[in-house]
C-alpha cells in the first residue's frame, strides 16, 4: 500500500504543473486615437474621472442622486448579488480541503441457526446474534492535477467581480437617469410657464378683438379664431401639469421614495451647459466602463470553464482515509488500542463510456469562449459609438440652440410689434394670432433643445463610465 501511495504522489507531482487548456488573452480591440467629433487636445483627462457630485453641481439634483444611490431598489438587489457571489467564492476555496465525514453506527443482526453464518456465530460468538458498533472519521481528497479546482476558483472570483461591475453599471445608469429626469422636469416647468404666459397674451388679444367686434370693426370670424387660438394655448397647460406630475413620480420612484412632489429651486435657464467638455482618449473606456470590464470578466469565466471541461476528460486521482473504533461488543467499543482500525487508499478514475459527452461539453465551452471574445469586442465598439453619438449631439444641439434662441428673439419682437400695430389699426387680427402662435412654438422648442443639450452632456458622462466612483 505504501508503495502504491508513493507512486500516486509521484504522478501527482509530475503532472500537477500541466495545463490541459490554454487561455485566450483579452483581445486588444482596434480603437481610434480620438473620439469622433471630439476636440483634439493634448489633455487626456476625462470628465468620467470626476465624482458625480463634482459634475452635477445643482444642490437639488445632488440630493436626488444621493437618495437614489442609497435607496434605489435595483442598487440594493445588486448589493445582495455581490454578497451572494462573495459567499460562493469563499465556498469554492474549500474545494482544496479534504472532505471529512463523521459516522457513528450500531447494528444488530440475528442469523439463522441453520445458515453457515449462524453456525459460525454460534461456534465463535456463542450465539446467532451479531452486534457491530462503529465510530469513524472518513477523509477524501481529489488532487487538483489538471487545474479543475483552480479554474473553479478563477470562475467564482470573476463572477464575484462581475457582480461588483454590475452594481457600478446600475449606479452609472441611475445617476444619468436621475439627472436627465431632473432636466426634463425643469423643461416641463419652463414650458408650463410659457403656455400660461401665452394664454394671458391670447386672452388680452381676444378682449381687444371682442371690443372691435362690438364696434363693428371685425366680424364674428375674428372672435372665433381668437378664441380657438386661446383654447389651443390653454389646452397645453393641463398637458404640461400632467407630465410634470408623472415626471415627479418617476424621479421619486428612482430615489426609492413614494410618489410625490420634487423640490426644485432653480430653472432650466439658470443651468449652464458645460463648456470645453473633455472626453479623454478611447482607450480609457476599457478601464472605466463597467459593462466593458464585465465583458472582459466573462472571457475569464469562459477560459476557466474550458479548463474545467477539459480536466473532466482526464484521470482523476482521489485519496481516501478512514479510521476509528469498531467492535462487535458494546463493552469493548472504546477498548483502545484493540478497537482501533484504519484504512488508506488511492484511486485513479478515467472516464470511458461518457467520453463523448465530456468531449462535447468541452467543445461547447470552447464555442462559448469564442462568443465571449466577440461580445467583448462588440461591447467596446458600442461604448465608443455611444461616446461619439453624445459628442455630436452636444455639438449640433449647441448650434440648434443658438439658432432657436435667435428665432425666439425675432418672434418675440414680431409679436410685440404686431400687437402694437393691431392696437393702432395698422395690422389685422390674423397677423397678431399668427405671431403669437409662432412665438409659443418657438419658445417651447427652445426649452426642449436646452433640455436635450443637458441630457446629451449627462449621457456623455455615463457613456464614458462616469457616475460610479
Amino acid at each position: 500500500m505504501k508503495k502504491y501511495l508513493n507512486r500516486c504522489l509521484f504522478i501527482l507531482l509530475t503532472v500537477s504543473a500541466c495545463k490541459v487548456s490554454k487561455n485566450i488573452e483579452t483581445p486588444k480591440p482596434a480603437l481610434p486615437d480620438n473620439f469622433r467629433n471630439a476636440a483634439v487636445t493634448g489633455d487626456t483627462t476625462s470628465i468620467a474621472s470626476l465624482q458625480w457630485n463634482s459634475f452635477f453641481m445643482q444642490a437639488d439634483l445632488q440630493k436626488l442622486i444621493d437618495s437614489a444611490i442609497i435607496r434605489n431598489y435595483d442598487l440594493q438587489v445588486a448589493l445582495k448579488n455581490i454578497e451572494a457571489s462573495r459567499l460562493l467564492f469563499k465556498q469554492v476555496k474549500w474545494n482544496y480541503v479534504p472532505q471529512a465525514d463523521l459516522n457513528v453506527s450500531g447494528s444488530s443482526y440475528r442469523y439463522s441457526n441453520n445458515s453457515l453464518n449462524g453456525l459460525s456465530a454460534n461456534q465463535y460468538l456463542g450465539g446467532a446474534t451479531v452486534n457491530n458498533f462503529s465510530a469513524d472519521v472518513s477523509l477524501s481528497w481529489e488532487a487538483d492535477i489538471w487545474g479543475k479546482i483552480h479554474n473553479q476558483q478563477k470562475s467564482a472570483f470573476a463572477a464575484y467581480l462581475q457582480t461588483a461591475e454590475a452594481k457600478k453599471l446600475i449606479q452609472t445608469n441611475i445617476v444619468a437617469s436621475v439627472s436627465q429626469g431632473y432636466y426634463n422636469l425643469l423643461m416641463l416647468d419652463e414650458q408650463l410657464n410659457i403656455a400660461q404666459s401665452n394664454v394671458k397674451l391670447n386672452d388680452s388679444t381676444l378682449r381687444i378683438i371682442r371690443l372691435q367686434y362690438d364696434a363693428g370693426q371685425v366680424t364674428s370670424l375674428a372672435v372665433q379664431q381668437a378664441e380657438a387660438q386661446l383654447q389651443s394655448a390653454a389646452e397645453l397647460v393641463p398637458q404640461f401639469e400632467q407630465n410634470i406630475t408623472m415626471q415627479e413620480n418617476a424621479l421619486r420612484i428612482l430615489t426609492g421614495t413614494l410618489p410625490g412632489k420634487v423640490e426644485r429651486h432653480t430653472t432650466l435657464e439658470q443651468i449652464p451647459v458645460p463648456a470645453g467638455i473633455n472626453a479623454g482618449v478611447p482607450s480609457a473606456i476599457l478601464s472605466r466602463r463597467p459593462d466593458v470590464k464585465s465583458a472582459e470578466l466573462s472571457l475569464v469565466i469562459a477560459n476557466a470553464n474550458v479548463g474545467i471541461s477539459k480536466a473532466a476528460m482526464y484521470p482523476a486521482l482521489s485519496i481516501t482515509a478512514d479510521g476509528g473504533l469498531n467492535s462487535f461488543r458494546a463493552s469493548n467499543w472504546f477498548n483502545v488500542p484493540s478497537s482501533l482500525f484504519g484504512v488508506v487508499g488511492g484511486s485513479i478514475l478515467q472516464p470511458l463510456l461518457d467520453h463523448k459527452t465530456l468531449s462535447t461539453q468541452y467543445q461547447v465551452a470552447e464555442v462559448e469562449r469564442e462568443k465571449a471574445v466577440i461580445q467583448f469586442r462588440q461591447t467596446v465598439l458600442n461604448a465608443v459609438g455611444e461616446v461619439s453619438d453624445a459628442l455630436v449631439k452636444i455639438e449640433k444641439l449647441k448650434q440648434q440652440q443658438a439658432i432657436a434662441a435667435s428665432r425666439v428673439s425675432t418672434l418675440q419682437h414680431a409679436t410685440a410689434n404686431a400687437s402694437l400695430l393691431f392696437k393702432n389699426g395698422m395690422a389685422n387680427y390674423l397677423e397678431v394670432i399668427t405671431a403669437q402662435s409662432n412665438v409659443l412654438q418657438s419658445e417651447l422648442e427652445l426649452a426642449t433643445i436646452k433640455r436635450d443639450e443637458l441630457t446629451a452632456v449627462s449621457d456623455l458622462y455615463r457613456s464614458l463610465g462616469g457616475g460610479w466612483r
